[in-house]
């Protein structure tokens, strides 16, 4: 594996058409828009519509980062996916946007790393591309938390967006090189953020309907208090195992979780508020998707220039958390490497 390396080559996102504001959840449970934006930095959120899915999602930015690349879905080797939100405990949505997007030679999997996702799965595709069995990976990352929202808990419905995010990594460059990576969990602590009913320990019944287990249950105030402790360790740990400094990062592309915690990451990793990406005014917190959103964002607003260090952190259920560098190796722009 000495001299391979792994690049995110082009990116790919969709949101849906549909918004939901602070203004229509005011109709909704006992809140206000101020309330919201003081509390979360969010305005508004993108919602699927009934029949729009996780793997829907996914297989439009999985095809959008496929087209930026010039590549023929055919050529994908393998398809992963970060969602905690899958159209079916099972087939897997990988094997579901496998068939949208047409990639007939790829394997397919789904991985569960809540909100930390999307990190977990750059760091297996990284792994893949090194190891030499696979050419082309193409990483997806979909949400659709409106399905598991709670609508009359005004705590945690002000929260969620839905939307996709798509990359394609190879082991050539240019594109956004993956480098050091640091990931970790509590499981001790899997109480604090949940989903307590569809699974074996509370199979749908009329009483776990009745009870709203369906839907994500979450201690927001010891939830902050882990993320923001968790980012940081996983945030410093990787700068100085990459043998960085805080003043060595162009940007910090925390998960979009609120801008409360994305103000205390930057403050705590010694970041200047310029340097960090913040897209959950506009689009709430997508779990696994947000930090696509994010990296895509200063793509297209032609940010980001070469050499240029990126730092990803995120923290999600499980609990988990984790943080990688990429360091952009040639032009950048608008998804695609050039």
């Amino acid at each position: 594996m000495t001299g391979k390396k792994a690049y995110i080559s082009t990116l790919g996102t969709y949101l849906p058409k549909k918004i939901l504001t602070n203004q229509d959840l005011e109709k909704l449970v006992d809140t206000s828009d101020e309330w919201i934006l003081l509390r979360t930095g969010m305005k508004e959120r993108h919602i699927a519509d009934e029949g729009e899915y996780t793997s829907d999602m996914g297989a439009k930015a999985a095809k959008i980062a496929l087209e930026r690349a010039k590549l023929d879905p055919s050529d994908v080797d393998l398809i992963i996916v970060a969602t905690l939100s899958p159209d079916y405990t099972f087939p897997s949505t990988a094997c579901l946007i496998q068939a949208q997007i047409g990639a007939k030679n790829a394997a397919a999997f789904d991985i569960q790393a809540a909100c930390t996702g999307m990190i977990y799965a750059l760091s297996i595709g990284k792994s893949f591309i090194l190891s030499g069995m696979y050419k082309n990976i193409l990483i997806v990352a979909s949400e659709k938390l409106s399905s598991i929202t709670d609508y009359k808990d005004r705590n945690t419905c002000i929260l969620f967006g839905d939307g996709a995010a798509a990359c394609l990594i190879r082991g050539e460059g240019p594109g956004l090189e993956i480098g050091t990576i640091s990931l970790g969990a509590d499981g001790g602590q899997s109480g604090l953020l949940y989903l307590p009913g569809g699974g074996c320990r509370n199979p749908a019944t009329t009483e776990t309907v009745n009870e709203r287990m369906h839907y994500l249950k979450m201690d927001g105030k010891e939830v902050f208090r882990h993320a923001v402790r968790r980012m940081e360790l996983a945030a410093v740990s990787c700068i100085n195992d990459a043998k960085l400094d805080p003043l060595d990062i162009a940007y910090l592309v925390p998960h979009q979780a609120n801008t409360r915690i994305i103000d205390a990451i930057a403050k705590r990793c010694q970041i200047p508020q310029e340097r960090v990406v913040n897209v959950v005014k506009h689009y709430g917190n997508t779990s696994a998707s947000s930090i696509g959103l994010a990296l895509e964002q200063i793509s297209v607003e032609h940010k980001i220039k070469n050499k240029d260090n990126l730092l990803l952190v995120a923290f999600g259920a499980g609990l988990t958390w984790g943080s990688l560098i990429l360091t952009v190796e040639g032009d950048f722009k608008n998804g695609t490497s050039s």
